[in-house]
């Protein structure tokens, strides 16, 4: 059987999720205010969304902008984010912690992973602040979040391809690398070329800036996006889905 690859598209708005779904994306990252890298969004943004959007939408957790060094306080947020999510009806959620060394703050990721189940976590570009990403890699593998939004700790996706592909080699099918930042139609073939992930991810924001109200305009550009990934080829399977 061939096996399409996943694209997921970041949204701050419910006319963006309904424009990115009509466009072909597989997935959704809904967020508050993604100028500031996105945050946790509002409760009656998730129902809203989850009301008329179909596809698979992954709610950020995210409690404030900033470094991902979180207080007590702020990481009870994020449970009562996660509590939200799961009654929203969310498909997974996306969130990341370091400690104060650029470490991933495993024991509490731990704790928040198994707080969202059965919810699957992707760990957010928190990862991309991480001080040896490779160790990074395994500290998320052993939390048990199922996916890892890195650009490989550069500006973009493109110019951190080479720390992506040995990433994605090293994680095998224990973790899904998804590439994300700066990820276009014209940029996405070759990113997948060289990296060989399956799943990407983008934001749009080097063709729209964020918070932009041309839907029409968004949705052309997910379609073109969405397009340029349906011919990548195919790949042995990763992880559990038969998505990519």
């Amino acid at each position: 059987m061939r096996r399409k690859c996943l694209l997921e598209i970041g949204v701050e708005t419910l006319e963006a999720a309904l424009a990115a779904e009509r466009g072909g994306a597989d997935r959704v990252e809904l967020c508050g205010d993604l100028s500031l890298g996105g945050v946790t969004p509002v409760a009656d943004l998730l129902r809203a969304v989850r009301a008329q959007v179909r596809i698979v939408i992954f709610s950020m957790v995210r409690p404030r902008a900033g470094d991902f060094v979180y207080s007590s306080a702020e990481f009870a947020e994020m449970k009562r984010a996660i509590s939200a999510a799961k009654e929203s009806g969310m498909d997974g959620v996306v969130l990341g912690i370091l400690t104060e060394k650029h470490r991933v703050d495993s024991e509490r990721t731990r704790q928040l992973v198994e707080f969202a189940k059965p919810l699957p976590v992707t760990y957010h570009r928190a990862f991309d602040e991480a001080a040896d990403l490779h160790q990074a890699l395994e500290d998320v593998i052993q939390s048990g979040a199922k996916g890892i939004l890195t650009s490989g700790g550069a500006k973009s996706a493109l110019e951190g391809a080479a720390v992506l592909a040995r990433l994605v080699e090293a994680a095998g099918d224990r973790v899904v690398i998804v590439p994300g930042a700066g990820i276009s139609g014209a940029k996405v073939m070759e990113v997948a070329r060289r990296t060989r992930a399956r799943e990407f991810h983008s934001g749009l924001s080097a063709v729209l800036p964020y918070g932009s109200e041309e839907h029409r305009k968004f949705e052309e550009e997910v379609r073109k996006l969405a397009g340029r990934i349906v011919r990548i080829s195919p790949a042995p399977p990763r992880v559990e889905e038969n998505r990519c």
